[in-house]
């Protein structure tokens, strides 16, 4: 890959350090990824990236990150879930930031990092079970919050009693 002394940047977007900058120098990670947001060789075949910045409805948040949970991609379904705590308003912010740390707890579980991922999924199963308690539609977006803080903190002690990675797919939650 050429470099281009002075300018910054290189002919793929990489800086002199390696690092994927824009124009103005900030970080845009263009690496393909696999399907647990690990970063692959440049020149690799990687997973579709979650794009960046969608403002979605609710339930187009929850759909989308249910599927990306059931296809194995955890990772991609924290971005999906990112969105909506940056873009919702601000009294739903806790609830969207508590679904992130599922599905990246989820992420850290199946990448091996059990101690991690462990620490996420409770994390993330305390700020959900804030907004646990009501039933049917009063449940913010159908969401089974109950069910998901249960199901993180027994997927928490699962894997740091058996200290193996899991597979994300088949253990990946029911979000309604």
């Amino acid at each position: 890959m050429e470099h281009r002394v002075g300018t910054g940047g290189t002919s793929g977007g990489r800086g002199a350090a390696g690092r994927d900058r824009d124009g103005e120098g900030r970080a845009r990670n263009a690496r393909p990824r696999d399907g647990l947001g690990r970063p692959l060789p440049y020149g690799a075949e990687g997973v579709e990236r979650q794009p960046e910045g969608v403002v979605r409805t609710p339930p187009d948040t929850v759909a989308e990150a249910q599927a990306l949970l059931d296809a194995g991609k955890p990772f991609h379904a924290h971005e999906v879930f990112e969105d909506a705590w940056k873009s919702g308003p601000d009294g739903e912010r806790a609830l969207w930031r508590g679904l992130a740390q599922l599905a990246v707890g989820l992420t850290h579980a199946a990448r091996g990092n059990l101690a991690g991922g462990a620490r996420l999924l409770r994390r993330g199963a305390a700020a959900v079970s804030q907004w646990a308690g009501g039933s049917g539609e009063d449940r913010p977006y159908g969401l089974d919050l109950t069910g998901l803080a249960r199901w993180a903190r027994e997927l928490a002690e699962t894997v740091e009693r058996t200290g193996t990675a899991v597979d994300a797919a088949a253990v990946a939650p029911r979000l309604r």
